[in-house]
């Protein structure tokens, strides 16, 4: 079980009963993405170190290869990324980005840019998940992008920009409740334009904590955004992407919340090495979150610690600012006393799956009372403790297969469908859990 192709089509854990020891986190899958993109269309070499190894930035890998960027693959997750001081090279190229929002999204306004044909498609899940907002606001800038398939959703096909319609003077507008993604786009893109260009997000931002991953990034390549608090984003006038030479990922933080989720069920200390107090990603705050369910938490420059001090509290919170993280949260609230809500988290309808119902459905096999809304879950623990040998199902969703395994930690048996979906962005997820949890 060395990676996530090699594994079967189900996973059955066995009951386990504590967790303790530590793990190395793969690269952020976040950070990853964006820099390989910006590495690819800034001026001069970059050395990536911590990338990470996974289907989503394979797919990005890939399309840098069919635009003609330069990529050395180096031992140890580093790579050398040759810039293109603009656009990428290649004025045509089919591109297939799975089911890589971090790629499909940002792709597709740097493209609108680059004066060539292109075709964007993705798996059926992919086409399934809006684009329209962010195909809305490169229009009005003169970018020609058509549907290939359904209107507002991806395939999508860009031809060369109409620039008789393009205006510096224009503001771009887009939603800012949908994804987070959109406005990282456009963030990313607008350089290319080489005039001033101002963003002004309508209605409120989503997932936040993601643009200010895109901001950090964008000032290492040596391009400021001028903000006005989360409504209005201002590209300066010739701004232009520069290497900053070497670039360091750091270890992704949506993945470390299952670890310190289970040293918080199971004892621990669990401890995650990559990431820490000095995090650029919003889901650090994962660790508010299970101190307030009574875990105990100790962080330094590069690791975070938890263990078990308390029994489980319910937790009720907003968490539009920690999304991917807090799915491990509703499961979390398994092992609370009394019922949690999670509110604010409506960006899960268009992830990889509709998270919010795939999350309800799988909640009830190991027990649980689910309440599901628009935007909100409201879980109960089971009352005659979990369901032991509940068959899991997946979704082709990474996020549900590992933060199913936790259930484990409750001293049942489950069995996890498809368990190679983790494949997307933690191949050896895994081996890491089992590493640290125990019968």
């Amino acid at each position: 079980m060395s990676a996530a192709k090699g594994l079967p089509a189900y996973l059955d854990l066995p009951a386990l009963t504590s967790a303790s020891g530590a793990v190395r986190l793969p690269g952020s899958k976040s950070m990853s993405n964006r820099t390989l993109l910006l590495a690819a269309i800034a001026s001069g070499a970059t050395e990536v170190h911590g990338l990470l190894a996974s289907d989503d930035t394979a797919r990005m890998l890939e399309a840098l290869h069919r635009l003609g960027v330069r990529v050395d693959r180096q031992d140890g997750g580093t790579c050398v990324v040759h810039g293109a001081a603009g656009p990428p090279p290649a004025k045509e190229a089919d591109l297939f980005l799975g089911n890589a929002g971090t790629a499909f999204r940002p792709l597709t306004a740097v493209l609108a840019f680059s004066g060539g044909h292109y075709r964007l498609s993705g798996v059926p899940r992919m086409h399934e998940r809006p684009i329209r907002d962010l195909v809305d606001a490169l229009r009005p800038l003169g970018a020609d992008i058509r549907y290939a398939g359904n209107e507002g959703f991806p395939p999508l096909v860009i031809a060369p920009m109409r620039t008789a319609e393009s205006n510096a003077d224009r503001d771009v507008h887009v939603r800012g409740d949908v994804s987070s993604q959109f406005l990282t786009a456009l963030l990313m893109a607008l350089p290319l334009a080489r005039d001033r260009r101002a963003i002004e997000v309508e209605g409120d931002l989503i997932s936040k904590p993601y643009v200010e991953i895109t901001l950090n990034l964008m000032e290492r390549f040596g391009v400021c955004v001028e903000r006005h608090g989360w409504s209005r984003f201002a590209i300066p006038a010739g701004a232009a992407y520069r290497s900053p030479g070497v670039i360091h990922v750091e270890g992704d933080a949506s993945s470390a919340s299952y670890f310190l989720a289970a040293g918080a069920i199971g004892g621990g200390p669990v401890r995650v090495e990559g990431v820490g107090r000095g995090s650029i990603q919003g889901d650090v705050r994962f660790t508010e979150m299970l101190e307030r369910m009574g875990a105990s938490v100790a962080m330094g420059d590069d690791w975070i610690e938890c263990r078990r001090a308390h029994p489980l509290r319910p937790i009720d919170a907003d968490l539009n600012h920690i999304p991917d993280a807090a799915m491990t949260l509703a499961v979390l609230a398994l092992f609370a006393d009394s019922p949690s809500t999670l509110r604010n988290i409506a960006s899960w309808r268009v992830k990889e799956t509709d998270r919010i119902a795939a999350m309800a459905t799988e909640l009830r096999k190991v027990g649980a009372t689910v309440e599901e809304g628009p935007d909100f879950l409201r879980v109960a623990p089971p009352a005659g403790g979990l369901v032991p040998n509940a068959t899991i199902d997946t979704y082709d969703d990474h996020r549900m297969a590992m933060c199913f395994s936790l259930v484990a930690l409750g001293g049942v048996p489950v069995r996890i469908n498809d368990p190679g979906c983790v494949a997307k962005t933690f191949p050896g997820y895994f081996d890491a859990f089992l590493s640290v949890a125990r019968a």
